[in-house]
């Protein structure tokens, strides 16, 4: 739909106003349906493009329109009302223009839910679904306020993971530069002292020699390698075959794996006691978690379940059969399903699941920090060994 602009006069005064149409006719078929004279009407030009305007709009932004949003509505003012006043003030002009879109499509007749789906890359299907559960029955703020809760719970979520990778990370690359620093700049200089003895140079000596050469010569292949390494598997993930085998493999590492599990069970339970707790249908709510899961073998694990509940069994039965979740955690569902407290139990186990994945951060940063310690004093202590080998080979002679 086109967006036109209107000049109409209202006891002699000029305003000017937007609305929504398919065409120019339509959108005075619209205005002449709100009693609204038209002295002039044209279509809205685009806009140029603005890096201004496309800024990128991340969680945060979302909990805090969101917890605002809420308040607003609460108070008793109009959505357009709300709209608008929270879209004048974001910081970023791309979130304003998509908050303003939104304001506009409810003004020409659409649902606030609708007018969000418009965008989904800001307001996605989880989103969308609890604001229409909330416009139907009349709880849009307080389904505003668990939006916001969630938001800020799977954020969290996130933080702690990625928290857990910075310290290994950090030491991996500080290992890095300190092995190329030997290689490039130190091995070539012991290789022109042992050179001129005419000895035959020991074998970690050699192997030492021969890499510092390769980083020196081929210092390409150790740069574009990891690089093509990635962006290959980028190209595999993209596929489906290649996602599901990853994934697959993802759960079944050591250590990184429970982590792995630990968390898509934190991030199930607490999408689905918030949809359920806001009046989603269960099948609704699971299909939601299937697509926002991140992983495709517990999103397979769900579709089965939706298809075994649709043939009339309960939740706890299928999501058992799967073997993706805990024995445990079937066993609450279970509980929360007979007793018809789903929802709470959701929850529960969320809160439970979210201790459980500190927990698992903390043992994996505790248990990555000592090995990579002791990697990085086996690899540089093998390289000054292998330095000072001929070194001691030609006191021995002497």
């Amino acid at each position: 739909m086109t967006i036109y602009t209107y000049k109409t006069t209202v006891k002699g005064r000029t305003t000017k106003g937007e609305i929504e149409a398919d065409t120019e006719e339509g959108a005075l078929a619209k205005l002449k349906q709100r009693k609204i004279n038209v002295d002039s009407i044209k279509k809205k030009p685009a806009k140029p493009f603005s890096r201004e305007g496309h800024e990128k709009i991340d969680e945060r932004d979302i909990v805090i329109f969101t917890r605002q949003f809420s308040t607003m509505v609460d108070a008793g003012l109009p959505l357009v009302q709300c709209l608008e006043i929270l879209g004048k003030q974001s910081e970023k002009k791309s979130f304003s223009n998509i908050i303003l879109d939104v304001k506009n499509n409810i003004e020409v007749g659409s649902n606030l839910s609708d007018s969000m789906r418009k965008h989904p890359k800001v307001f996605d299907s989880l989103y969308c679904n609890l604001v229409e559960a909330g416009e139907a029955g009349g709880i849009l703020d307080v389904i505003l306020q668990r939006l916001a809760a969630y938001i800020e719970k799977s954020l969290a979520l996130k933080k702690k993971v990625k928290s857990a990778m910075v310290y290994p990370a950090a030491i991996v690359t500080v290992a890095f530069l300190v092995v190329a620093f030997l290689m490039v700049f130190v091995i070539p200089t012991f290789a022109e002292m042992f050179s001129g003895t005419g000895q035959e140079l020991p074998a970690p000596t050699a192997i030492v020699m021969a890499i510092s050469n390769f980083f020196r010569d081929q210092w390409y292949y150790i740069i574009g390698g990891p690089i093509a390494l990635w962006q290959l598997l980028k190209r595999v993930y993209a596929t489906e075959k290649g996602r599901v085998e990853i994934d697959r493999f993802a759960l079944k590492l050591p250590v990184v794996g429970i982590l792995i599990r630990k968390v898509s069970v934190a991030k199930f339970t607490r999408t689905l006691g918030t949809l359920l707790s806001s009046g989603v249908p269960l099948i609704e709510g699971l299909d939601i978690c299937a697509r926002t899961s991140g992983n495709k073998i517990i999103e397979f694990a769900i579709l089965n379940t939706i298809e075994s509940i649709k043939e009339g069994e309960t939740i706890s039965a299928p999501l058992a059969r799967e073997g993706v979740f805990p024995p445990m955690v079937v066993q609450m569902i279970d509980v929360g399903e007979s007793s018809g407290s789903l929802d709470q139990m959701l929850s529960k186990i969320a809160d439970f699941y979210d201790e459980e994945v500190d927990t698992a951060v903390a043992g994996l940063t505790s248990l990555l920090e000592p090995m990579l310690m002791v990697f990085l004093g086996i690899v540089v202590g093998f390289i000054v060994v292998a330095m000072y080998l001929p070194i001691f080979k030609m006191g021995d002679t002497v």
